[in-house]
């Protein structure tokens, strides 16, 4: 109920009796003011309208008819968002088909083109089932022809002269032969490794192009690399240089854990790879069935050469005049590395796992994939001159610096023969249960190194 004071100003009762009561004056003033100064207003009481446009029918439709038409043209404009997202997806969705068709298109031309290829042969050329083709390239140069006839010539002369060195290891060491350490799993999903002797030191690939350099001493991986995608196939040193295949094609250099050059030469996987003697040819072998020699002395690729078959494994002679290379038909392909031509083939029970030349320069020891078998070949005479079984499937076989002792390895153990020039006869001076899907042989063959599927490094050794 509103009030009025002396001074004609006009307040809410209950606002001003407060103010008043607390303050004793008037609130806009300032002048001294009692309760009974004020003076009480009588008002009288009006209701208030309602709103016009809702006071009668007509007023009423016309609000629902407004709402009606607001409501119809939010729907048409969703409904024409709506056409349109529907059209967008369609386009999105040819565009996708039509990529995918063309995508399969050319995969099935480049499968068609690669099978033709592998099927294309040389005519006049000296005849054996496996006459190779020369690929995009002349061949070796003359610079690389003379290499491999210089260390030809060196290494030969000196092979069967060669004595024993003094501190090799003999029959009776490898009889005390025991597992005496094992690394923690260094690379997951490695398949290769390869030892160097200079610095006491392993190379092992893994999954992902992982690379890593494991130090014996300090049991520890020191350096760490990566070859690019895919699973690394095979790794090795060229002296301080590291080399290493992946699955995707890829071969890849390293220097002082620099990538200093790179090659894709293959159409496919990378499946092996093997340097020549004189350590200036590199060669890879792959499933596209053709093998590539590579000059590292200018890090450029020397000559490809086509064969019949996906290949598995390779390796050099000892004295670097011939190249060995494992293939999926079951057959040793051996070709003269200066002309390419096929000098030999031998005829296994399966897929190729895994061949080794002994340094007799006389023998070469392979075996199939899933066989417990190891051959030893005669390449003199192109005939399997010894057969030694393991009794479980073999994916490694290494021979020793002399040529006396081979190491053979698998999932289920490491078995290592010795062949006696004096009593002509093979004995097995060792057999562990080392699970070994890749073997080498340490410094003077005193110590054995293996790998086991998981990725870890087992060292075989006297105590």
């Amino acid at each position: 109920m509103p009030e009025a004071d002396k001074s004609g100003n006009v307040f809410e009762k209950r606002l001003v009796e407060a103010y008043i009561a607390e303050n004793g004056r008037d609130p806009v003033t300032d002048e001294e003011l009692s309760l009974e100064d004020l003076v009480e207003l009588q008002t009288a009481r009006i209701a208030r309208p309602r709103p016009p446009t809702l006071t009668s029918i007509p007023s009423l439709l016309s609000v629902f008819q407004n709402e009606w038409d607001a409501l119809a043209l939010e729907t048409y404009t969703l409904r024409q968002q709506l056409t349109q997202t529907r059209q967008e997806l369609s386009t999105a969705l040819y565009q996708h088909d039509a990529a995918v068709r063309v995508i399969a298109r050319l995969s099935r031309e480049r499968d068609e083109a690669r099978e033709a290829l592998s099927r294309v042969s040389i005519h006049g050329q000296p005849n054996t089932n496996g006459d190779a083709m020369q690929v995009d390239s002349p061949g070796l140069s003359d610079t690389l022809i003379a290499k491999v006839e210089a260390t030809q010539e060196k290494l030969s002369k000196t092979r069967r002269k060669r004595p024993v060195p003094d501190d090799w290891v003999t029959a009776d060491a490898l009889n005390s032969f025991t597992p005496l350490d094992k690394s923690d799993i260094l690379l997951p999903g490695a398949r290769s490794f390869a030892y160097n002797a200079g610095i006491d030191s392993l190379l092992i690939g893994g999954k992902d192009g992982e690379l890593g350099v494991y130090s014996r001493e300090t049991k520890a991986v020191v350096q760490k690399m990566n070859a690019g995608p895919g699973l690394v196939t095979d790794a090795l040193w060229v002296g301080d240089r590291i080399v290493a295949s992946t699955s995707r094609g890829n071969v890849k250099i390293f220097e002082a854990g620099s990538e200093i050059g790179s090659f894709s030469g293959h159409a496919g996987e990378v499946a092996s790879l093997a340097v020549h003697p004189s350590g200036d040819i590199l060669a890879s072998v792959g499933i596209d069935k053709s093998y590539i020699f590579y000059d590292l002395t200018r890090n450029t690729i020397a000559t490809q050469v086509l064969t019949d078959a996906a290949l598995t494994t390779a390796a050099f002679h000892p004295d670097g005049h011939l190249f060995a290379a494992g293939g999926s038909d079951g057959q040793i392909k051996v070709y003269d590395v200066k002309s390419a031509a096929n000098a030999a083939n031998f005829d296994s029970d399966g897929p190729i796992a895994a061949i080794s030349f002994s340094e007799n320069g006389t023998w070469l020891a392979s075996a199939a994939k899933g066989s417990s078998n190891v051959s030893v070949w005669d390449l003199r005479k192109g005939a399997v001159i010894h057969t030694i079984d393991v009794a479980s499937p073999v994916s490694a076989v290494s021979w020793d610096y002399t040529g006396q002792f081979i190491a053979m390895g698998g999932s289920s153990g490491l078995v290592v023969h010795q062949y006696s020039k004096a009593s002509k006869e093979w004995s097995e001076p060792l057999k562990s249960a080392v699970p070994s899907i890749a073997v080498e042989w340490g410094r003077n063959a005193g110590v054995i190194l293996c790998l086991d599927a998981d990725g870890s490094i087992t060292t075989v050794s006297s105590r």
